[in-house]
């Protein structure tokens, strides 16, 4: 079907553009799976940054996903949501908040956002700095990793964990005997 042949309002929906575009995923921007594989095996605790107690967006999605999917305590961090909660789990004003270090910071902001939130994982020494799919910052991973921390940026957490589930569970079982 022509564009002239479209409905007006089909017609007139703009696509976005390359630049608008989510950036595809490259080798560089997540270290190889047996790394990820040890670094999420290893891990107890994350907390997901912009987490929104609205159920319609994918950061609320992920985090309930999160809690009844994966063995990690799981801590929201947005200081826009007030009272809320998502399954029981209240929200924190910042990672700075947390009851406990996290070990995975999982972030939910648009890139530009993203330095302070990398600061505020270093300096809780989280030993994983992770950007949501669609979220890359360069410099910011380049300072956790240079702190010590994994850096992944344009994954999707909930994606990869999936992907590399069995390998996850053998290797925290391997570890608990």
């Amino acid at each position: 079907m022509s564009e002239s042949t479209m409905p007006a309002n089909i017609a007139s929906v703009s696509t976005p553009s390359a630049a608008e575009a989510c950036p595809m995923p490259s080798a560089a921007q997540a270290p190889d799976d047996d790394l990820l594989v040890a670094a999420l095996a290893g891990a107890k605790t994350i907390a997901v940054v912009g987490a929104s107690p609205n159920d319609i967006r994918t950061s609320h999605q992920i985090a309930v996903w999160l809690i009844e999917n994966t063995p990690l305590e799981v801590f929201l961090v947005n200081p826009a949501a007030g009272s809320a909660e998502i399954l029981g789990h209240a929200f924190y004003e910042s990672i700075a908040e947390l009851p406990t270090p996290p070990d995975i910071v999982d972030v939910f902001r648009r890139s530009e956002y993203v330095d302070p939130v990398a600061d505020d994982a270093i300096a809780a020494d989280a030993h994983m700095l992770w950007l949501q799919l669609g979220v890359v910052n360069d410099a910011a991973i380049e300072r956790a990793r240079e702190a010590g921390l994994t850096g992944v940026q344009n994954r999707c957490i909930k994606v990869e964990w999936a992907r590399l589930r069995n390998q996850i569970d053998a290797a925290r079982d391997a570890h608990t005997q």
